[in-house]
């Protein structure tokens, strides 16, 4: 078994309204049709087809506040909960006591640790390098752990020979970041490119960050342009992935963009959308905790235990 894992940064279930949630607003078909024409809100918040299932996490983790990058992508990605260890909720960068949890924890290196092949799908301009050679370079949750784990991170060369796809989907920004020789690419050509490197790893990892820029930004017109590139690379996942081999699984950190009234973060759940043979099954693994509903531990233990023993 394969397994796609695009995280989307900021993204909770929120209401059921075009006017305040960018979700409802935007067309959105490829999401829709994957479940049964449907999207989650505070009051549907489990939904399933055929195709997918999408169930609630919990991003809070048994911590005051509202929930941040660093500590989120933390249990996300490790299994751990970083906001309970760290004592309160924290980012956009991890808090420096969970560094060693990162390190040691990580999604990349436990699949690497069992011989399994990993990759971190983002490819990153140049400029990026220099900012993190520079005084003030900071890691991201995802990008620290695949530096703490020898996975190496994509460079121009890989996204020009189609072996990575953009943080912003289509490439359409690297030009003006010194990159002339990068022309945009559709989004649904991103999502075929993500399947054709699942084929080629048990694990990959796309990173969209444009979703909480985008709340934070409270601009309904942006979010809807943001959720757009990303439902055109979700239909191309789902056009070029074989559903036997490539599970999806999509899922955030924390709620922003869902109420484009508040610049803040929320205390929404965060949605998990599955899609590929045994998505159910999958959904079933994912225990619930104190809260009623899966939190953000139980991704990455099953994600391992999906690939390892499939």
């Amino acid at each position: 078994m394969h397994v796609l894992m695009v995280f989307l940064d900021g993204v909770g279930i929120g209401k059921k309204d075009p006017g305040t949630n960018p979700l409802f607003a935007a067309p959105m078909p490829a999401l829709r049709s994957l479940l049964g024409g449907e999207l989650p809100s505070l009051h549907h918040r489990r939904l399933e087809s055929p195709r997918a299932t999408l169930i609630p996490l919990d991003a809070n983790l048994g911590v005051p506040g509202l929930p941040q990058s660093g500590t989120g992508q933390t249990a996300l990605f490790t299994g751990v909960n970083g906001p309970a260890i760290a004592g309160r909720h924290f980012g956009p960068h991890p808090y420096s006591t969970l560094k060693p949890i990162i390190r040691e924890m990580n999604i990349f290196r436990r699949l690497k640790e069992r011989k399994k092949s990993v990759c971190f799908a983002n490819a990153f301009p140049q400029k990026f390098f220099d900012y993190l050679n520079g005084p003030r370079g900071r890691l991201t949750v995802t990008t620290l752990a695949c530096t703490l784990s020898g996975i190496p991170l994509l460079h121009a060369e890989d996204l020009l020979a189609g072996r990575g796809v953009s943080a912003d989907i289509t490439g359409a920004g690297w030009p003006a970041l010194g990159h002339p020789e990068i022309q945009p690419i559709a989004p649904h050509e991103a999502g075929v490119r993500l399947c054709e490197l699942a084929l080629e790893h048990e694990f990959v990892l796309f990173e969209y960050w444009k979703t909480d820029h985008a709340g934070h930004g409270k601009d309904m017109w942006e979010a809807i342009a943001v959720l757009q590139l990303l439902d055109g690379m979700l239909a191309g996942i789902v056009d070029a992935t074989d559903p036997a081999q490539v599970m999806l699984v999509m899922t955030s950190d924390h709620g922003n963009l869902e109420d484009i009234t508040t610049k803040s973060h929320t205390r929404h759940p965060v949605p998990l959308l599955l899609s590929g043979n045994g998505h159910k099954d999958f959904a079933l693994r994912l225990k619930p905790g104190k809260s009623g509903i899966p939190d953000l531990t139980t991704i990455t233990p099953a994600i391992i235990d999906l690939i390892c023993k499939a």
